[in-house]
């Protein structure tokens, strides 16, 4: 329980400290006006108040990240606990913030244009390709994933479920932000928060031990957490998917000094969200090993659900946390279609506004997507979980190069970029979807390839001078 408490105190904590001097080393100003206001057009550009930024934001981040990837983290033992808190803080929070502030600074700019703008032509080409390749893969996880439980809650086919999200997801993709996202998301972050907190209190209020942090139980023996940990906990910690949905709201943001609460605020309670989970599926079932015959015996991270909500929220609580577990990634898989549709828009200078030009761009994404999602779940989701977290990679380095062309402290960002390039790198030449050599040689590899990122930055980085604040 000590363990427990420290950590969510620390995530409270590193919002107003942390959070504070990140938002000071930007420079965030409120007298800059936002892309909002500079390119309002009643579709993407809407201004919004920030709470319901907050909750929007919070919403499209979520997906089933620090619930399911919590709890496969879990497995990790209260190792788990460490990477929520401070990957958090000091890696998602501030890729978080600084992927949606540099698109305030940038008119609105999608993550590939960032990226392209602070490192270079050849990287804005590839993030094109990547970012994109990551969004639709995310919203066909997305697709399959709440039908699947919704055919396992209903009875009815997976297939009709499917159908269904499919067709929402194609609305909200194609519609002004403010018909759907704007009207409904408030409310569904709202419950999403409700539901953690529900959970909170079954784990403070009754009779459970929360496995503590002590050197002697800080992992399971046998169960290396190099690179795999830092991969499996991603929307808890860092995820690159981030970088895609903060423009999404950069663009409805009334005033520059409303990003601390927007970006930065929405990743930790994301955090907060994810360790709450995670001490739900370590402390139900007495064990790592116990949780792992849980995960095998009903269903995977699903059974678990719904296992920990009705334990500790009863029938009509549990029926609930399920139905916000299925909100959640319906809320993410719109938007990640949402977002391939303005970085297609980007790249191919199509007047959003019209109509016409919204569904040349979204049919063909939504027809790969349904032939996607005809495969299998597993190694679609593989596949993201990579792509992921090397996404974030690439994010924190345009990061990390803007603070350096406009002569502030770096460091914020380079750091957790170094750390990520050897998570990145050391997890694809490990992992059976990568190229499967077992053994140190792929730790080395990733260490070896983040030291030299690391030094070309230090080298290499504001040789070109940059103009900053461009939507002002």
């Amino acid at each position: 329980m000590i363990s427990f408490m420290t950590a969510l105190l620390v995530l409270i904590l590193g919002y107003w400290i942390y959070g504070k001097m990140v938002e000071r080393v930007f420079g965030a100003d409120a007298n800059h006006k936002t892309p909002a206001y500079l390119k309002e057009d009643a579709v993407d550009y809407v201004p919004l108040s920030w709470p319901r930024v907050f909750l929007i934001q919070l919403l499209n981040i979520a997906g089933l990240g620090p619930i399911f990837g919590a709890i496969a983290g879990a497995l990790f033992g209260p190792a788990a606990f460490l990477w929520i808190v401070l990957g958090s803080i000091f890696a998602g929070g501030v890729h978080d913030y600084l992927s949606g502030m540099l698109s305030v600074r940038n008119g609105g700019a999608s993550i590939s244009e960032i990226v392209g703008e602070y490192l270079g032509e050849g990287a804005r080409k590839f993030m094109r390709v990547f970012s994109i390749i990551l969004l639709v893969l995310v919203g066909t996880v997305f697709m399959t994933g709440p039908a699947g439980l919704l055919a396992n809650m209903t009875g009815f086919h997976l297939n009709f479920w499917l159908a269904i999200i499919i067709a929402y997801y194609f609305l909200a993709t194609v519609l002004p932000v403010d018909k759907i996202i704007a009207k409904f998301y408030p409310v569904l972050g709202g419950s999403l928060l409700i539901m953690a907190v529900g959970i909170a209190g079954g784990l403070i209020i009754g009779d459970y031990n929360i496995p503590e942090i002590t050197l002697s139980n800080l992992h399971p023996q046998g169960l290396p957490f190099w690179p795999l940990l830092f991969v499996t906990i991603a929307c808890g910690a860092i995820s690159g998917f981030h970088a895609t949905q903060s423009p999404l709201m950069a663009r409805c943001l009334q005033n520059e000094k409303h990003g601390r609460k927007t970006f930065y605020g929405a990743m930790i309670a994301e955090g907060v969200i994810a360790l709450i989970w995670a001490a739900a599926a370590m402390t139900l079932f007495g064990s790592t090993e116990g949780l792992a015959t849980a995960m095998a015996n009903n269903g995977g991270a699903a059974g678990i659900v719904k296992l920990v909500s009705d334990n500790m929220l009863g029938v009509f609580g549990g029926i609930l946390a399920m139905l916000g577990v299925i909100a959640l990634p319906v809320s993410s898989g719109d938007t990640a279609f949402r977002s391939a549709r303005l970085i297609l828009a980007d790249i191919f200078k199509l007047e959003q506004t019209n109509k016409a030009n919204r569904f040349k761009l979204a049919i063909p994404m939504f027809i790969i997507g349904i032939i996607l999602s005809q495969m299998d779940f597993s190694i679609i989701w593989r596949y993201f979980a990579w792509s992921n977290q090397t996404l974030a990679m690439i994010a924190l380095w345009a990061g990390a190069a803007y603070l350096k062309l406009n002569k502030r402290f770096h460091w914020i960002a380079s750091i957790p970029a170094t750390f990520m390039t050897a998570v990145s790198i050391s997890y694809i030449i490990i992992a059976p979807e990568g190229l499967g050599i077992q053994g140190p040689i792929s730790s080395i590899i990733g260490i070896l390839a983040a030291l030299t990122a690391l030094v070309t930055f230090l080298i290499k980085g504001g040789e070109k001078v940059q103009i900053d604040n461009k939507a002002a």
